[in-house]
């Protein structure tokens, strides 16, 4: 396995790496200090790309569109003192498979490589506080972080909750297939490959899901559909 680290801290490089060394042995890891050495040294046989956001040579996430651009295939992960929602979103929207903000515990962030390397995509649980209201039918923001159920609007006649068996009753069963995996992070590739449908039936079936979850695009989806998959295995 090759895996990119790049941070401008020496210290926060070489803790990572040993907490990363747990993945198995003769791990070839590329370290990286400034943005030209992360151009530099990103290849595309990589299995993993650990990247820093605020960095020497940064130019806001312009260095995470250039490695996204030059080598499409290997997964990105955001490692970063930024707590931001906003800054989450922005990055995961550009195509990085997780983020992982500096103040988590090394397990946290072994287990989020250990996520993405297994084809998911790792969202930080802060971001499910950062959900505009409404974004899962009639859900308040701070009962999703508290992993509560999902209430349904409607008044006060105790009328359900919108879980994943609730949404069965407005998906087809593909759909809620399809869902499931998309709430693992998985590509609408994977998806179709896991289901046997072509990535244009997925994107097709995806399209329903958004209507049904009221979100506006698959970074607030897989948002969404982590959170009721929590709160149904509460």
């Amino acid at each position: 396995m090759k895996i990119l680290i790049a941070d401008d801290h020496r210290l926060v490089i070489e803790a990572v790496k040993a907490k990363l060394s747990e993945l198995g042995a003769g791990i070839e890891f590329v370290l990286a200090l400034s943005v030209d050495e992360l151009l530099a040294g990103a290849t595309d046989d990589l299995d993993l790309a650990l990247i820093d956001l605020n960095m020497p040579g940064a130019d806001g996430q312009a260095h995470i569109d250039e490695i996204r651009r030059r080598h499409p295939a290997v997964p990105v992960i955001v490692l970063s003192g930024y707590e931001d929602p906003s800054i989450m979103r922005s990055a995961l929207e550009r195509g990085v498979l997780g983020f992982i903000p500096k103040a988590y515990s090394p397990d946290v962030m072994l287990s989020a490589v250990r996520l993405v390397l297994a084809g998911g995509v790792y969202v930080p649980p802060m971001m499910l506080t950062a959900l505009p209201p409404g974004i899962v039918a009639g859900v308040s923001p701070s009962s999703a972080a508290a992993g509560e159920p999902f209430a349904r609007g409607g008044g006060g006649n105790g009328g359900g909750t919108q879980t994943l068996e609730h949404l069965r009753s407005v998906l087809t069963e593909r759909q809620v297939e399809v869902l499931q995996l998309l709430s693992q992070g998985k590509p609408n590739k994977l998806i179709g490959r896991s289901l046997g449908i072509s990535e244009g039936t997925v994107k097709i079936h995806l399209a329903a899901i958004f209507r049904a979850l009221n979100v506006r695009n698959r970074t607030e989806a897989v948002v969404a559909a982590q959170a009721l998959t929590e709160a149904q295995q509460a």
